[in-house]
């Protein structure tokens, strides 16, 4: 693979390109390309823009992905999580509908873009690896009954405050809740139950489309418009044109952070659904950093065309790979109709009411909300569930920035603190072999009175050598006979320079006790570090063995006093 084709990977596919594969492709780029125009609309209304700028955000993005992104199913255009982010940050900025909000919203495409530009051409792809699957889940179950609520709006057809706190929501939404416009409720109902019905029948039946046709016909048969039904109106028609984002907005100090937030959950989103595809297809392979050049070259260039935040979308992606696309012409395809639509069906939604566009919301979000996982979570470990639950508990009442960094804080905290309380198994050899396996799992094993054999389930660190010195010192406390101890290095795959210090430490404190440390499996990089450090020296190559059974029987052969045989009988641990 040349240069050319690494940076593009247009010229590996396009150039295989075989005729068989241009059913499949037009077909899905067809059925997304409907999908994507109701859907689009709809998460624009999310982002608290007018509904044209989610068919903007469909266009030129899902071309420049085409171009540079590496899976051959993606579908890159608005999402819902990452609409609601946008109106969160912007919401503070401008007042929704304004002309500043909708530049505000460009501006934000276009920084998110560059930081996805950077961290894809930098190689920093590994950043997204802090958002953990617990934080992501809490996070996103929060953000579905976020959106959710807040189309209660329009599904109601009152004049309900937006809010990216759930708790306002809620009690915004009851205060109005008297002021209930029965018919829009009907609409917005029947919406939902058509689209779910229908994808029940078959999932590759465009029922947010359908629902628009048949709303957008009845309130213009019935002119329901003139009893109090919300309608779209008026939407402009034409291909957006070429401009720079308004940079002269300033707000950098709120702008960048959230561009940033964005960018890094964005590509998360895409890349998680991007390798569940390819786990499927096994056709091409998916290379993180340049799916970050992807999308954020069509953030970036997709804002200069009047573009607001896009990435893959779960709905889409998988409405895509079952409808038979075999390689990024769906998505151009898709780009096609969509553009066309904007050129010359727009006035067709001239009667569109908004509770359609809220009923497709509400039954695309649900998805988002894993209440399967949460169980499983604390079924299996009760610390990340905390993890999940505190994510989804500060998303939900507090802010969605502040929720996914207090998420990523969590899970990095969970992992130092496991980082430095190691796993210390307690060695035993199993009577008749050469094998050796932890005491506390394991029955019918053969220790010595004396010889203390451990194992260390992890680097030796400046955050856990401390308590690898209190361990063997209560070890010491509680079996004051002990006269060697010896430590398979084995699965140890670092040591750093304070952790050294720390073993040179504990080496003086157990000669001045008589007890000999010995090491045993030390793996090559761990081995140059001892001799960097000095340590090697300090421990003495007679007390460094190849392998554990080599070290104890160095013990049992060269021990003054024979060390007393115990064997062990235990109830083993599952």
């Amino acid at each position: 693979m040349n240069l050319i084709q690494r940076l593009f990977p247009i010229f590996q596919w396009l150039p295989a390109y075989k005729k068989a594969d241009l059913n499949g492709d037009l077909f899905a780029g067809l059925t997304v390309g409907v999908m994507l125009i109701p859907q689009g609309m709809a998460y624009a209304l999310i982002a608290g823009l007018p509904p044209v700028y989610g068919l903007y955000a469909s266009i030129v993005p899902q071309i420049i992905y085409a171009l540079l992104g590496t899976s051959r199913q993606l579908s890159v255009a608005p999402v819902a999580m990452d609409s609601l982010l946008v109106a969160a940050g912007v919401s503070v900025l401008a007042t929704e509908g304004s002309d500043s909000y909708i530049a505000f919203a460009i501006l934000i495409a276009f920084f998110m873009g560059a930081f996805q530009l950077l961290l894809g051409v930098f190689r920093l792809g590994f950043i997204t690896n802090l958002l953990s699957k617990p934080v992501i889940s809490g996070f996103t179950s929060a953000a579905a009954l976020i959106i959710g609520f807040n189309q209660l709006k329009y599904l109601l057809g009152t004049d309900i405050a937006k809010s990216n706190r759930f708790y306002e929501v809620v009690i915004n939404s009851a205060r109005q809740i008297d002021e209930t416009h029965v018919i829009t409720l009907i609409i917005g109902i029947a919406a939902i139950v058509l689209i779910k019905s229908l994808k029940s029948l078959n999932k590759n039946i465009p029922g947010a489309l359908i629902a628009v046709i048949v709303g957008t016909v009845i309130v213009y048969s019935l002119r329901l418009d003139d009893v109090g039904v919300s309608i779209v109106q008026n939407i402009p028609q034409g291909l957006p044109s070429m401009q720079l984002p308004d940079f002269s907005l300033g707000q950098f100090g709120k702008v960048l952070p959230l561009a940033f937030t964005i960018s890094v959950v964005a590509f998360m989103e895409a890349f998680s659904v991007a390798k569940a595809v390819e786990a499927k297809r096994r056709d091409h392979k998916v290379i993180p950093n340049q799916e970050l050049i992807g999308l954020g070259a069509a953030n970036l260039i997709g804002s200069l065309f009047q573009s607001y935040p896009v990435t893959g979308g779960f709905s889409r992606t998988a409405v895509n790979h079952q409808a038979g696309a075999n390689t990024p012409l769906a998505s151009i395809v898709s780009a096609v109709i969509v553009a066309l639509t904007v050129i010359f069906l727009t006035s067709l939604f001239y009667f569109l009411p908004h509770a359609i566009l809220a009923a497709i919301i509400m039954v695309a979000v649900s998805n988002l909300f894993d209440l399967t996982y949460a169980k499983k979570l604390w079924r299996e470990s009760k610390k990340e569930f905390l993890v999940l639950l505190f994510t989804f508990l500060v998303t939900l009442n507090i802010g969605m920035v502040i929720g996914i960094v207090t998420g990523i804080i969590l899970s990095i905290l969970l992992f130092l603190y496991r980082a430095a309380y190691p796993h210390i198994a307690r060695l035993g050899r199993i009577k008749g072999h050469h094998e050796f396996r932890n005491v506390t799992r394991f029955n019918n094993l053969e220790t010595w009175e004396g010889l203390v054999i451990i194992r260390i389930d992890a680097p030796l660190s400046f955050i856990n050598i401390q308590e690898i010195k209190d361990y063997i010192q209560r070890l010491l406390n509680m079996e004051p006979k002990t006269r060697e101890i010896i430590i398979d290095a084995g699965p140890v795959s670092h040591l750093d320079a304070t952790a050294a210090d720390g073993l040179h430490t504990l080496l003086e404190e157990l000669n001045q006790k008589g007890v000999r440390l010995v090491f045993c499996d030390v793996i090559g990089p761990v081995r140059d570090a001892m001799k960097q450090t000095g340590l090697t020296k300090t421990i003495g190559k007679e007390n460094l063995f190849l392998s554990l059974s080599e070290a104890v029987e160095n013990a049992l052969t060269n021990a003054k006093d024979p060390y007393k045989k115990v064997t062990l009988q235990t109830n083993v641990k599952a």
